[in-house]
């Protein structure tokens, strides 16, 4: 009987997934609140590291999706995950635009089965908002699907969540070099760089950040290779926020200065110069904060891929990252 036991523990071992939290979630999460049926199209993808859990959310509402940096913990005998401090627009907003956000706490508990693998919980509001704030019920499903960036991509949602959103920018690589036109449909879908920005002391400050790019060395922090002519950036701040600010180059041409990384995500939509075999994306440090030296998660997502890049600049050097186009 030992036996026999010990050999169907051994074969259930093989059969079930791996106790761990790391991987592409996807579900919902539905106001909990009599009569309401608002929800949100949520995504959770993170890493496990012992206790701790870090990563991305991102989700999506209405005509808007928003994505964070996160990081919490994750219980191994309670299999119990923990993440605090996610900012959710009011599930009640007439304008996703000038909404407010509610600030919640996310805590999940792992099941696994020979079915599914599932991370269910809620987003709990935290004290200052408990009263205008419900409480949000979650279902994650765990993608098992390793080449799938997103579970988006593949719904109605997805096919938005892809476009530029109003606070988004939106970059051509074959235009870097001349005035940059916004898009017709700019106003609703992203915003253009400052290339096509007709002012003189915005121009001028540009000029002075470009000169001391060029003094600074590019150091090479990955190679990628996408398959669209397009991809979206996303840079947060992966540590504590302590006031990093950076600038973007591509091929070496200034397209986005002063951005202040935070746990939300800046979002670059960039159409890649398809006359070149690799395009060219470098940070550059505007200063170092609080605690130097300046980093940031770079999140790049073709459509299909996923890619993450850490990235450390200082006052002497630019983290730059080469993107290779796959060849038909």
């Amino acid at each position: 009987m030992k036996r026999i036991l010990i050999i169907v523990f051994l074969f259930s071992a093989k059969i079930l997934p791996a106790q761990t939290v790391t991987g592409s979630w996807f579900g919902t999460a539905d106001v909990v609140l009599s009569g309401i049926h608002n929800n949100y199209l949520t995504e959770l993808i993170i890493k496990q590291k012992g206790d701790e859990v870090e990563g991305t959310f991102g989700y999506y509402f209405k005509d808007t999706y928003q994505s964070f940096y996160v990081h919490g913990t994750y219980n191994v005998k309670t299999k119990e995950v923990i993440i605090p401090n996610i900012p959710i627009i009011f599930y009640n907003t007439n304008s996703t635009v000038n909404s407010i956000d509610c600030n919640t706490n996310f805590r999940g508990t792992l099941f696994v089965s020979k079915v599914k693998t599932a991370l269910n919980g809620f987003f709990y509001s935290d004290g200052r908002y408990k009263y205008t704030c419900p409480d949000l019920r979650a279902s994650y499903t765990l993608n098992i699907d390793e080449k799938t960036d997103s579970i988006l991509q593949n719904t109605i949602a997805g096919k938005k969540f892809w476009q530029p959103q109003p606070n988004d920018y939106i970059v051509s690589a074959t235009e870097t070099k001349k005035e940059q036109q916004a898009p017709p449909d700019s106003a609703s879908a992203g915003k253009p760089t400052l290339a096509s920005v007709d002012n003189a002391p915005v121009k001028e400050d540009a000029k002075k950040i470009t000169e001391s790019f060029e003094k600074r060395k590019s150091i090479l922090s990955k190679e990628i290779i996408v398959e669209s002519d397009s991809i979206r950036l996303s840079f947060y701040d992966n540590g504590d926020i302590d006031g990093d600010s950076i600038s973007v180059f591509l091929n070496k041409q200034l397209v986005l200065t002063h951005q202040g990384l935070t746990a939300r995500a800046i979002n670059i939509f960039m159409k890649l110069d398809t006359t070149k075999e690799i395009n060219v994306i470098d940070m550059f440090a505007e200063n170092l904060g609080t605690i130097p030296p300046n980093t940031a998660l770079m999140v790049v997502t073709d459509g299909v891929n996923r890619y993450e890049v850490y990235m450390s600049s200082s006052l002497t050097q630019n983290s730059m990252v080469r993107v290779r186009r796959k060849k038909k």
